[in-house]
């Protein structure tokens, strides 16, 4: 079966055809960095490294681009406030990020790129757009793109120009030609620091002083990255409009070739209904919810739902995250997993895991394989299927660690403590003394411990 991925530019599943065979050329929108990173920023980095792993999984080559922006009003009003440079805020802005999604084990991208790395080659492309006649520089020293110049604009997001000319309810400002028209180059004001300005005469080109607009950013960075077409260009569905269609206008403007062959957006992260955002005041940093949950939890919430869904974020949520989880886990503690299983993908787990992957990512369905499997190793202690449950669960980052610590973790007592206990009940049933050990029992469930007896002996692991 061949990979489908539902393609938004399309609205239709298409099968992967990259472009080079073997090898995989995505790009992602990552993150403008001002602030701690919240856990709808990890749905992002999440859904774009479940998609990367299972390329690999599938015997794909995967180079994978994901950008940072390091340069916008937020940015250079929050390093105001704080009384430091730009560069100083956002260096320590994208250590802490790197921190808080490696700990979710999200992997590192082949190449991260940040736009103030890229002003060159941005300018060159606005050059080469104004050459087309596609862009201008408009009287208060702004570079702006012509959007109804270019014939292809509203493909993405499904919006036509009338539709969105009758919802604009300003005329045009800033010397606009048009008010649909979007800047590529933002003329330095006197009121901004030094460092948000570049000199565009010193790199060669004529368009004064000034920083690029958040558009121009991706389509440069991802040019020079991965070529003028590459095969996926991901990220969250709020990008879809303007971000990602002015990203299609910018570069097939600029090359005449398509930018992407697929478009892939992930579902929001909401809190009571609503998207979880910054500007709206309304969201939880992942390191809020690592200092409560552990970190295989939050990925196992964040990967169960299919990508493209919208995601309810809840202490439930996550509890019950956790409780599914720790039961695969309890499969692994009860049968020590072969090592270095070689999945056979014709296999009945495999392959139905396998089908449900292919089809856009099917998270859902492959995490319900997985717990079906999980079932088999209960019946059956069998030590080559915990191997595979273990091995199925690394194409989707879960379920490696010690069976044992993540059972355990979060307990209020000390093991020492805990295996002395056992050890006073197992000598209670002994002496045929049973409301002994059921009082040892019951006292250990006050302490958040459940006891689970076995032909192997005593296990314990936290409550729920």
């Amino acid at each position: 079966m061949s990979l489908r991925i539902y393609n938004t530019l399309s609205r239709a599943l298409e099968t992967l055809s990259p472009l080079e065979p073997g090898h995989v050329r995505m790009y992602v929108c990552g993150m403008t960095i001002y602030d701690l990173c919240h856990i709808g920023h990890a749905r992002m980095a999440m859904a774009f490294d479940v998609v990367q792993r299972w390329l690999k999984c599938s015997g794909y080559r995967v180079t994978y681009v994901r950008n940072i922006t390091d340069i916008d009003d937020k940015i250079i009003k929050r390093a105001l406030e704080r009384g430091i440079t730009i560069r100083a805020l956002t260096d320590e802005m994208i250590e802490v990020m790197h921190q808080d999604i490696s700990r979710l084990g999200i992997e590192a991208p082949t190449v991260e790129p940040r736009a103030t790395d890229y002003v060159p080659q941005m300018l060159g492309l606005i050059q080469q757009l104004e050459a087309k006649g596609l862009a201008y520089q408009s009287s208060s020293g702004d570079v702006n793109y012509s959007v109804r110049k270019f014939a292809g604009y509203g493909k993405l997001s499904g919006k036509s120009l009338d539709d969105l000319r009758a919802g604009e309810r300003v005329a045009a400002t800033d010397g606009k030609d048009d008010p649909l028209d979007f800047v590529l180059w933002k003329a330095a004001k006197e009121s901004e620091p030094d460092d948000a300005k570049w000199d565009s005469a010193a790199l060669g080109y004529p368009y004064g002083k000034g920083r690029p607009g958040w558009h121009i950013e991706c389509s440069a960075m991802s040019c020079q990255t991965l070529g003028e077409s590459f095969d996926i260009h991901g990220g969250g569905v709020d990008l879809q409009f303007p971000h990602h269609e002015n990203e299609i206008a910018q570069s097939e403007g600029a090359s005449g070739q398509p930018l992407a062959r697929v478009w892939m957006h992930n579902g929001m992260v909401q809190l009571d209904s609503e998207k979880m955002s910054k500007s709206l005041g309304n969201f939880f940093t992942i390191r809020e919810v690592l200092s409560k949950y552990d970190a295989e939890t939050v990925r196992f919430f964040l990967i169960r739902t299919h990508y493209r869904s919208d995601l309810n974020y809840s202490d439930v949520h996550l509890d019950d995250a956790r409780n599914s989880l720790k039961r695969l886990y309890t499969a692994l503690d009860l049968v020590a997993p072969s090592k270095n299983v070689s999945i056979d993908w014709t296999g009945p787990f495999a392959a139905r895991f396998k089908a449900a992957m292919d089809e856009d990512f099917g998270t859902p369905e492959a995490v319900a394989v997985l717990f079906e499997l999980a079932t088999e190793v209960n019946k059956t202690r069998s030590p080559l299927l915990a191997g595979l449950l273990q091995a199925l669960g690394a194409c989707l980052g879960l379920l490696q660690g010690d069976p044992k610590l993540f059972l355990q973790a979060g307990a209020t007592l000390d093991e020492a403590s805990i295996a002395a206990l056992i050890a006073q009940r197992a000598a209670a049933k002994a002496a045929k003394n049973f409301a002994e050990a059921d009082r040892i029992r019951q006292h250990l469930l006050a302490q958040g411990i459940v006891l689970k007896d076995s032909a192997a002996g005593t296990f314990w692991e936290v409550a729920a």
